[in-house]
């Protein structure tokens, strides 16, 4: 905990500042959240740490370098080194191209998945912002420019899941286009 923070040791309990070490230690350790408290019997410092739970593998890119780690529920990158180590075998998930401006848009896709049938297995946000995810089964979906649409078209992407299993079309896509939800477009293989 110390490494991550500006804390210089030994210092005297009264002169730490609990409100910064906490929001400096939730940044630097990609924590959900942190609590820090002086106790006077014993005499100590108390730290509470929530870890965030990684459902998604991350790459980001930061001074023209490619950094990899993790994405939790909420939509934030967590540095590999910081991440909670219990589940990674079980995600299935990759995100390209993240950024802070697309934490909202990541929770809202990985909130639509828990709640519909389909299976997102990769999102990519282009440089200039271009959404694009794959799916399982329905393969590539372009979303577009326009994050204010994305619930729905995901809401159309469960639809079309659910219509092309019941009639086993899904093997048939190449690719899906709801940058114009309202006019979705179609590019299935030509045998």
């Amino acid at each position: 905990m110390i490494d991550n923070s500006s804390l210089k040791i030994p210092i005297r309990l009264i002169f730490i500042n609990t409100s910064y070490l906490e929001k400096e230690l939730k940044q630097n350790l990609s924590l959900k959240n942190v609590s820090v408290s002086r106790q006077i019997l014993p005499f100590g410092l108390k730290v509470y740490l929530k870890t965030r739970t990684p459902i998604a593998f991350g790459e980001r890119i930061l001074n023209n370098e490619r950094i990899t780690g993790f994405i939790d529920k909420d939509g934030i990158f967590i540095n590999k080194k910081n991440a909670d180590n219990i589940n990674l075998s079980e995600i299935n998930i990759k995100v390209f191209g993240w950024n802070e401006k697309f934490k909202k848009i990541l929770s809202e896709i990985f909130i639509a998945q828990e709640n519909s049938d389909f299976e997102i297995v990769k999102i990519t946000f282009s440089p200039n912002g271009f959404l694009t995810i794959e799916e399982k089964d329905l393969k590539t979906i372009f979303l577009g420019f326009n994050n204010n649409l994305i619930n729905y078209q995901l809401q159309i992407i469960n639809n079309l899941k659910n219509e092309f299993k019941k009639n086993n079309f899904s093997e048939k896509i190449d690719t899906i286009d709801l940058t114009d939800p309202n006019k979705p477009k179609i590019k299935v293989f030509k045998p």
